[in-house]
């Protein structure tokens, strides 16, 4: 189970994709800790973001708040957690928005495994004491946040095992401005919200867009 909620996130990964979310958490008041290999890039990015906004290690984000983000390259996840220590996400909601990409610089990226196995459930075998819901993994980092559409803006797919969790977590995205979430079920479902991944990344090149979004409609 989940902690009681406080208003403090780590954010591991201080990319695209980690520095839009450490902003979205910091525009709505939450104080932040983003853990990242280079602290001293990110002096000019800290300054210009308005909040309260730490920059360490990946330990210290780990161990700041009971809610993390997993926002790096999914070839590094497991290495990320390894160097942050898995006994400080222990109660911790870890929202995991990585996937296992291999891109070989010729044509859209693959999956690097799948089918039977996912990065979100090796992330969550890799934090035994954590309640991983793998969100934001199948939009760009650019509607991650206060998202825009020229149609409504559709909930967002999310998975895991621990249904309070995935309540929290549903909670967190209505904040960043989603109608809320589709659960696709447990960590399992991870094998196939990754896999919408590669066929995100073709759809946008076929309509030269980042902005899109896949929605269930009936």
């Amino acid at each position: 189970m989940v902690d009681d909620a406080t208003d403090e996130v780590g954010v591991l990964g201080s990319g695209d994709v980690g520095r839009t979310l450490a902003r979205g958490f910091a525009d709505r008041g939450w104080d932040v800790e983003v853990g990242t290999r280079h602290p001293e890039s990110l002096a000019e990015w800290v300054a210009a973001v308005e909040g309260d906004v730490g920059v360490g290690s990946f330990a210290s984000a780990a161990a700041h708040g009971d809610v993390a983000v997993l926002a790096v390259q999914g070839d590094a996840a497991l290495d990320v957690l390894e160097l942050a220590g898995p006994e400080r996400f222990a109660g911790t909601l870890v929202l995991d928005t990585t996937n296992p990409l291999a891109v070989d610089g010729d044509g859209p990226p693959a999956l690097s495994f799948g089918g039977t196995d996912s990065l979100g459930e090796r992330v969550q075998d890799a934090l035994p004491d954590a309640a991983v819901v793998k969100c934001f993994n199948t939009v760009s980092h650019v509607q991650m946040v206060d998202p825009y559409f020229s149609a409504a803006t559709p909930p967002l797919f999310v998975c895991g095992d621990d249904p309070d969790a995935k309540d929290r977590a549903e909670s967190i995205v209505v904040d960043f401005g989603w109608p809320g979430v589709i659960d696709a079920g447990d960590v399992t479902a991870a094998r196939y919200l990754e896999a919408l991944v590669p066929l995100w990344v073709r759809v946008g090149e076929l309509f030269d867009t980042h902005r899109h979004a896949f929605a269930v409609v009936e």
